[in-house]
């Protein structure tokens, strides 16, 4: 099972020296490089809603993990997590009647992947265009797909090296109960956090020049 949380910028340092910081804390205990990992995500919005004035449009995220080269993920908010073939995106473009590609909304995670035993970590820098916007951090207890029976284990572990940015029990992890973990949970978890950090840099409109 896995957790992927958002890390925030140390205090006086850019987001790429935090990453690196946590980078070398992980490389302290023992950890070592396993490659490299990246995870994106396009916005659609349900064209039968654009036009449509005061009524705000359902959104649809699709979204691609290294970890699983040969899938594509298409996620509604609050809603399922449909798991596809990468012939998903010619699909996509074929539905643009009914969904519009949000381009200037695609935002992305990329970055290296550690290996600690039996724990995967992967430390990644998440950008929106050319700037980095955050860093997130998932962490996955390998021999365990039951969320409710590692999560002690996997927050003792990752308190070893994200100290007091260790995150709480994902959300999604409250819905498995004894049932077994799956990709599309990773997912869930994704475009959660990077509908936060989306959030967090939202500008009110009065203060644009």
């Amino acid at each position: 099972c896995r957790s992927v949380s958002q890390v925030p910028v140390a205090e006086g340092k850019s987001v790429q020296q935090t990453v690196e910081l946590l980078a070398r804390r992980l490389e302290a205990l023992g950890a070592e490089k396993q490659g490299t990992f990246g995870v994106d995500c396009e916005t659609y919005h349900t064209a039968a809603a654009l036009g449509t004035q005061g009524q705000t449009g359902k959104l649809m995220y699709v979204m691609h993990n290294s970890e699983y080269p040969l899938s594509c993920f298409a996620l509604f908010e609050n809603g399922p997590c449909l798991v596809a073939d990468a012939n998903f995106d010619t699909l996509m473009v074929k539905l643009k009647g009914f969904f519009q590609n949000a381009k200037a909304n695609k935002i992305e995670s990329r970055g290296t992947r550690y290996q600690y035993c039996d724990f995967l970590v992967k430390l990644g820098t998440v950008t929106m265009g050319p700037s980095a916007r955050g860093i997130s951090v998932e962490v996955e207890y390998c021999p365990c797909v039951i969320a409710n029976d590692c999560w002690n284990l996997l927050m003792e572990f990752m308190q070893s090296f994200m100290g007091s940015h260790t995150p709480g029990i994902p959300s999604v992890f409250g819905s498995k109960h004894d049932s077994a973990y799956s990709p599309g949970d990773t997912m869930v978890q994704y475009m959660e956090l990077f509908n936060k950090i989306r959030k967090q840099q939202q500008v009110p409109v009065a203060g644009i020049r």
